[in-house]
């Protein structure tokens, strides 16, 4: 009897070399990895060899059970592009009012430029909530919220420089090009609208330093990256480039997309799966479904006259409330950038800079807190909100000595504070020397940063892997641990 594996070959199985034969099979079994790293009880859903879209009712992009019983489904990030101090928001250092005009120990004068003396804040710091939470003047408005924040104090990074620290923050590695937090999000999720992208990042502006690969996918398959949308348009049809067509009806473009579809359909029988192939397929599809979705999605003029003054009709303002709009609709990350254009990175004149920037955004974040409570969103919604690294406590000096009024980049001690979804209230999680300059009561690393809001999404980080290159990735790389503290 002819051996199964020799049966009428098929002229496409004829052509198949060695390396062929490996990709495919290779591919299958990274396939089969995106159903089975969230199933528990082994349970998954079955997807065709060597093909990450697999059978036509299931997308890369379906939703998808995570490790444990999640307690956030979505995440935003204001992410303040710069380094805001933080001993002008979120941890005040009375001492440096006692040191003013006079040099700090040695010890806290390695930064990357030269620094003089102490430079208070100029900034008042008040006690708010039930929690007592010491809050600045800048984020009077958030401080509403005082008692829903969970402060880390004592953030620390790996270089006092923008480009990897960026890496760092967003990607988990400040040198080799990683997978952002929002691609393993999705890849861990999936999306709970399929007619949205389901990690967005809302630049205003451009690009920021880094430009795409702030929400890069990289090894991941493409599917997972983020999709960029410039918010400082208002029309629709100058946020999302292409969002209609002005040559084919939507009937037209279904008949384009359907040929299109049966051709990438003979090109993969012919040469194998390609998860860029996959990419471009899934996205040609989302372009398509997006035409009415996301039409509604970004028009703000859906939304009551009381919710849109709430926010403000400012570029932050109207940003914050898409990505509001976005959540609800199931996308799973957003990222909403502050600083692209004016960065928090004040070298000089930090009073009149840090007001600037904090005057666009404190509004905005405390009606996003205030209108997700309003929806029954906010318990389930992961917030996150800080820079790529903090600010030293003593003034940048210039050329020739001159106080600029400014300060120098920090990574050895910052701030970023948590809310929402699974995170406990009205805390403080560790502490900077008495000048704010370096953590030093229970440090916490990007890593660690980045397993805590793994966890919250229902995620053991150390499972949550994907194979590349013959090792298995994850996003916190060989450490990382959850901070308990900050969990309720």
């Amino acid at each position: 009897m002819t051996p199964l594996a020799f049966r009428n070959p098929s002229p496409m199985h004829a052509r198949w070399t060695r390396r062929e034969f490996l990709t495919r099979s290779g591919l299958g079994l990274g396939a089969l990895s995106l159903t089975t790293l969230g199933s528990p009880s082994g349970a998954s859903v079955e997807l065709s060899p060597g093909s990450l879209a697999g059978p036509a009712s299931i997308s890369p992009l379906a939703p998808r059970s995570p490790h444990f019983a999640p307690r956030a489904r979505r995440v935003v990030h204001f992410f303040l592009n710069g380094g805001p101090s933080q001993v002008d928001t979120f941890d005040p250092k009375p001492a440096l009012a006692k040191y003013a005009g006079q040099p700090l120990p040695g010890r806290y004068l390695r930064t990357e430029r030269k620094t003089g003396a102490a430079l208070p804040s100029p900034f008042r710091f008040s006690r708010y909530g039930q929690s007592g939470l010491e809050i600045s003047e800048l984020f009077a408005r958030t401080a509403a919220h005082a008692d829903d924040l969970a402060v880390i104090r004592s953030m620390h990074a790996q270089v006092p420089n923008h480009e990897p620290s960026l890496m760092l923050m967003n990607c988990g590695d400040s040198v080799q090009p990683r997978p952002s937090f929002g691609s393993w999000a999705l890849y861990g999720l999936g999306t709970e609208n399929q007619n949205l992208p389901g990690f967005v990042a809302l630049c205003p502006g451009g690009l920021p330093i880094k430009d795409s690969e702030n929400w890069q996918s990289a090894f991941l398959p493409g599917v997972f990256q983020g999709t960029f949308v410039d918010p400082q348009h208002r029309e629709v049809e100058r946020l999302i480039e292409n969002i209609r067509s002005p040559h084919a009806t939507p009937a037209m473009q279904r008949r384009q997309l359907d040929l299109l579809a049966s051709l990438n359909a003979d090109h993969r029988r012919e040469h194998g799966s390609d998860p860029r192939l996959e990419a471009r397929i899934e996205s040609f599809e989302l372009a398509f479904r997006m035409q009415m979705e996301a039409s509604d999605a970004f028009d703000l003029s859906r939304e009551p006259e009381s919710i849109r003054a709430m926010y403000g009709d400012t570029v932050h303002g109207r940003q914050t409330l898409i990505a509001r709009r976005l959540l609800e609709r199931g996308v799973r990350v957003v990222q909403l950038w502050h600083g692209a254009g004016q960065p928090w990175d004040h070298h000089d004149n930090i009073e009149a800079n840090h007001r600037r920037n904090a005057a666009e955004i404190d509004g905005p974040i405390a009606a996003f807190i205030t209108d997700l409570k309003q929806r029954g969103l906010f318990d389930d919604t992961l917030i996150l909100w800080g820079g790529e690294f903090g600010r030293t406590p003593s003034v940048e000096l210039g050329d020739g000595g001159k106080s600029k009024l400014g300060r120098d980049h920090n990574h050895y001690g910052f701030s970023v504070w948590l809310a929402g979804g699974g995170v406990r209230g009205g805390v403080v999680h560790g502490a900077t020397d008495e000048f704010g300059f370096r953590a030093t009561e229970n440090p916490v690393s990007v890593h660690d940063l980045h397993a805590t809001m793994l966890h919250l999404l229902g995620f053991d980080h150390e499972r949550l892997t994907y194979r590349h290159a013959g090792r298995d990735f994850r996003l916190t790389d060989v450490s990382g641990e959850v901070v308990r503290s900050v969990v309720a």
